[in-house]
């Protein structure tokens, strides 16, 4: 049996794995990383799956990635090069649409197109929710306070969240809670009355959880969507060159300039343990490899329930992951395309494909999307954020081709009555269908189509139940309850044995928090 030694391991690498390895291995650490795949992403990959055309698998966007992670690890020495998406194009239903891009007056003219009552609500919408922001980022950026526990850091990070709290105005406050417990469509229509331009502003409130705009909760989800920024602009979004998998390339190579290993075709079976405390990890094939700290970059089921034996762990612990709610509602279908597809009210340009498309028309549309999901089918005529991002990344295809990034919503990991082996196809054709009904001759363009299933997800990157963000952002599975109460600090119940995945504080995108605080906390209890 061979054995090997270090001072850190990290299981997973994905981008909230690499992220942790390179602050680990830039403190001095000698760090590895075990990635079961061909190579390192997670659900953060580009693939060439026709000559010529690289696909986006998965995560096709950048927006929460941390500011200070790209400053600390000097990611611009190693690629990182983001291309700002400055525009959204919102078909309305009726053959009209909403092109809304980086310039102001622009947007308040789009908008006063459709209604003046919204072009005027517009700046006091955007001028409320970055209020609400302002609030939330510094407890996006920092580990949330264990309010269970009695040690003095405790109570000191504990006050001070009641005095930030406590010094927020009661209209900030009042919004915060409403966005956190309420749904999308509630907030949305205090400000806008057009249903298009409602439906505009809702739709990011369902991505990747088993919400509609109308349900509950479905305000966190905007909320935190909302958190992301790129060079500077909150809420904006930008597409790295090369796609998502060229940005966890840049990780990579960041990682191993401090020194970290990255393991390839390298499954992890278990994390070994000798009195109560982690002491290294042992491989599928029976490989072990020896370190005093041992990180998994994996979501909570894995981290808790089969990493290591559940029974050694605390029963309210095991409880709390046991219940922890994964549902995943998201699916991908990717196109290489023989040209660029026609609006027909916009025949003459392609603006509007320099960022996203977003065929949500109204809320009730996305809502009446949802309907099927509640009862375990999939959509007819489903909710698609798609990315044309050959025309943002020219690289992405042959000249005079594209490829197209589709997000799709809703798509229910288990299906009622069937199987995602059966239904694969049907659900392509369906939401091709809806890109025809809004890009007519649509098809016709169609040289390769990918169908990316929850089930896929699940199996491809480890995620559960295909859940994009590790666990569904719902308040009870938010701050110090993720992944589990009392457990919101990145450290785990067995000595030496820590979690940095998106199932911890903050959660899920391409965010990287999880990694760098992670680390942080490793850091601290080694006393570097």
């Amino acid at each position: 049996m061979t054995t090997h030694e270090y001072d850190a391991i990290v299981v997973g690498g994905g981008h909230n794995g690499l992220t942790n390895a390179a602050y680990l291995a830039k403190a001095g650490l000698r760090t590895v990383v075990l990635e079961q795949r061909h190579l390192v992403g997670g659900a953060a990959i580009t693939e060439e799956l026709v000559p010529g055309f690289s696909f986006t698998t998965f995560s096709y966007a950048l927006s929460l990635l941390r500011p200070q992670i790209v400053q600390e690890l000097d990611l611009v020495r190693h690629g990182f090069l983001p291309l700002m998406m400055p525009s959204s194009f919102h078909p309305t239903g009726d053959g009209d649409y909403l092109l809304l891009g980086d310039d102001h007056g622009q947007n308040m003219q789009e908008i006063r197109r459709h209604s003046p009552h919204d072009a005027d609500a517009y700046d006091r919408y955007h001028h409320d929710l970055d209020r609400v922001c302002q609030v939330i980022q510094p407890l996006f950026d920092n580990a949330p306070p264990d309010i269970f526990g009695k040690d003095p850091e405790d109570q000191a990070d504990t006050t001070w969240l009641l005095d930030h709290l406590g010094g927020v105005e009661r209209k900030v406050a009042h919004d915060l809670a409403r966005l956190l417990t309420g749904s999308a469509a509630d907030w949305v229509s205090d400000y806008f009355e057009h249903p298009a331009v409602q439906g505009f502003h809702a739709s990011s409130s369902v991505i990747g959880s088993k919400v509609g705009p109308m349900s509950p909760g479905s305000g966190l989800v905007l909320l935190f969507h909302k958190m992301g920024e790129h060079d500077g602009h909150l809420g904006s979004w930008a597409f790295h060159k090369g796609g998502n998998g060229g940005f966890t390339q840049v990780l990579a190579r960041a990682a191993e300039a401090y020194g970290a290993e990255i393991r390839l075709g390298a499954p992890v079976s278990q994390v070994i343990e000798k009195d109560g405390r982690a002491v290294g990890v042992a491989l599928e094939d029976g490989t072990e490899l020896h370190a005093p700290v041992v990180v998994s970059s994996l979501d909570a089921r894995h981290t808790f329930l089969d990493l290591v034996d559940p029974r050694s762990l605390p029963t309210d612990l095991v409880d709390s992951v046991e219940r922890t709610r994964y549902r995943g509602v998201s699916a991908k279908v990717n196109f290489a395309l023989d040209g660029l597809p026609v609006f027909p009210a916009l025949p003459d340009t392609v603006d509007h494909y320099g960022g996203f498309l977003n065929i949500g028309p109204t809320i009730e549309y996305v809502e009446r999307a949802f309907d099927a999901a509640k009862y375990g089918w999939y959509s007819e005529r489903p909710y698609v954020d798609a990315a044309i991002q050959s025309v943002v990344d020219p690289d992405m295809a042959p000249p005079g081709k594209h490829v197209m990034s589709c997000f799709v919503q809703y798509a229910p990991y288990e299906l009622r009555g069937s199987d995602w082996e059966t239904e694969r196809q049907p659900f392509g054709d369906v939401a091709q269908a809806v890109l025809e009904e809004h890009f007519p001759g649509f098809g016709d363009l169609v040289l390769h189509r990918e169908v990316v299933t929850p089930l896929d997800i699940e199996q491809k990157t480890g995620l559960s139940e295909g859940n994009i963000f590790a666990g569904e952002l719902l308040a009870p599975q938010m701050y110090f309850f993720r992944p589990a109460p009392g457990w919101s600090r990145y450290a785990t119940p067995i000595d030496g044995y820590y979690q940095c995945g998106s199932g911890t504080h903050p959660g899920g995108c391409v965010i990287g928090a999880p990694g760098k605080l992670a680390s942080e906390r490793i850091l601290r209890d080694l006393g570097r």
